[in-house]
């Protein structure tokens, strides 16, 4: 089990690391609109390689059996790996590339607000988005953020994954 899942973790955490970066690495910046989507498709892409990583251990590993159980637990182990590469590149991006990212991120809020919302509503809600990103937007809160986003994403793919590979005696 562990060389499955420092194999197929590698995979995920290098895969996290350069999808998630990819649109930077490929000077494309930052736009708001889309980032999100790329956030999560990178996410989602990386964690593939949890269902690869079970159904190796099951078919190649384990003689063509997996329980529920062990699949979880392999799968976030794999899943562990991933968040750290994108976490790391969420930390590199928010303290060395781009270190006014929160700053940017809150102006880009404030002004879409100001678009959909009543002037009262956005002197309302401008004093709460400030509030949280000073409460919540240092790198490594948002590292942890998006660690932890990372690990919920990949244990609803890991118990999927277990569901659909669990093979019993």
């Amino acid at each position: 089990m562990k060389n499955t899942v420092i194999k197929y973790g590698l995979y995920a955490l290098i895969s996290g690391f350069l999808l998630f970066g990819l649109p930077f690495f490929l000077g494309m910046g930052v736009d708001f609109d889309y980032g999100e989507l790329v956030g999560y498709t990178s996410m989602v892409l990386s964690l593939l390689f949890v269902y690869l990583g079970i159904k190796y251990y099951r078919d190649k590993v384990n003689g063509g059996k997996v329980s529920l159980l062990n699949a979880i637990a392999i799968g976030l182990l794999i899943a562990l790996f991933s968040a750290i590469g994108i976490a790391l590149f969420d930390y590199i991006y928010t303290t060395q590339i781009n270190p006014d990212f929160a700053n940017e991120y809150l102006e880009y809020s404030l002004n879409k607000m100001q678009v959909t919302l009543s002037p009262e509503e956005v002197k309302l809600k401008s004093a709460e988005l400030n509030q949280q990103m000073k409460d919540y937007g240092s790198p490594g809160f948002m590292a942890f953020m998006m660690f932890t986003s990372v690990m919920i994403l990949g244990f609803i793919i890991s118990l999927f994954s277990g569901l659909i590979l669990q093979r019993k005696n």
